[in-house]
């Protein structure tokens, strides 16, 4: 590109030899996301993936889309941007997941009001990691230069991922059924959700994020925040793979538990958890407390502790236990499906609600 450079476009505020130099530092990254199947380098027009489909009777595409939201506001304070990449992979892949889907591929979309090669190769290698985790493809991205629009130390980050799995073994909480039981993944902290109220409860803009904290066991608040979201395609697919016979997942994500966990049951069903079954990280008690929030709140707006539940037939309850922690997880069982029209009911007898 040594022939590209227009100094009038230049003067509006765009630097087109910056987005170059972008990414001659990204390739290394991108470089390390490469599996079977990558057909073309970062540079195209288009990203190009030959999926290996053997085995598949009727294989079926599943995409997933999402960005990382205000939570880019702390990286930004911070001045750290090589982790909020995983958190954009991981909210695409850990939905197309909780399908039964293999991740394939990703491609990123950077939206930056002053093109800095160095912050956007830091943001891609958070991206590539992501990938890297959950074993798909960084094929393709780009970085959008927004004088006027943005602000020159703003960015903004969004993504999505491409997966495939067989017709036949697609999940879709249809299989849900009264006694399963449920297994809670935990998560890293809050992930990518609900940052506006957290903003807002430690008014973030004039908030000291680096000292360290007592209630936050040592960890300063700006690194209890920002702790990425976990990945959870691996331990999924190896449940699948280990022969479990998935019938739900869902990815605790905005909406926290009420929102989220029945999206993966049949009408007529509930999810009842045991209250002394699930985790209580600090990181939210100090937001409950900080922020006089009441805890059914914090259950519709947070994943408080867990990033993915999963429902299991009960006489394969211990195998997925045994598989899911054998794949690095702290996975617990947290709870039943039972009859219900609540959907959720935290801390109750498990039984019939009517």
């Amino acid at each position: 590109m040594e022939n590209s450079h227009s100094a009038s476009y230049a003067a509006a505020g765009v630097d087109i030899e910056a987005g170059y130099k972008g990414v001659q530092l990204m390739k290394k990254h991108v470089a390390r996301t490469m599996i079977p199947g990558v057909v073309s380098g970062i540079g195209g027009f288009g990203g190009l993936f030959a999926p290996d489909l053997s085995g598949m009777k009727e294989p079926v595409l599943v995409s997933g889309t999402d960005g990382v939201g205000t939570k880019i506001r702390l990286a930004q304070l911070l001045d750290r941007h090589d982790t909020i990449g995983i958190d954009c992979v991981a909210m695409c892949v850990n939905d197309i997941i909780c399908c039964g889907a293999k991740p394939l591929f990703f491609l990123d979309y950077i939206a930056i009001g002053k093109n800095e090669p160095e912050k956007v190769a830091a943001i891609v290698s958070g991206v590539a990691e992501g990938c890297v985790q959950s074993g798909c493809a960084l094929i393709g991205g780009e970085t959008a230069e927004h004088p006027g629009l943005m602000a020159p130390e703003d960015y903004d980050l969004a993504g999505f991922a491409v997966g495939v799995v067989d017709r036949e073994k697609i999940i879709d909480g249809s299989k849900v059924a009264e006694g399963d039981v449920l297994i809670g993944l935990t998560s890293s902290g809050v992930h990518s959700n609900g940052f506006s109220l957290v903003r807002k409860v430690f008014d973030i803009e004039h908030a000291d994020l680096t000292t360290p904290m007592d209630e936050l066991e040592g960890k300063s608040l700006g690194e209890a925040l920002l702790a990425p979201t976990k990945l959870y395609v691996k331990p999924v697919l190896a449940l699948i793979d280990g022969g479990i016979d998935l019938h739900g997942a869902s990815h605790i994500t905005g909406g926290g538990f009420y929102e989220n966990i029945p999206r993966m049951l049949p009408e007529g069903l509930s999810a009842f958890l045991m209250g002394d079954k699930l985790p209580h990280l600090p990181i939210f008690e100090l937001i409950q407390s900080r922020g006089d929030i009441p805890e059914r709140d914090m259950y519709n707006t947070f994943n408080m502790g867990l990033g993915m539940v999963l429902a299991v037939p009960e006489d394969q309850e211990q195998k997925a236990l045994d598989i899911l922690r054998a794949a690095g997880e702290d996975a617990n069982t947290i709870g039943v499906v039972g009859k219900g029209r609540h959907g959720v009911v935290i801390g109750a007898n498990i039984g019939t609600i009517e």
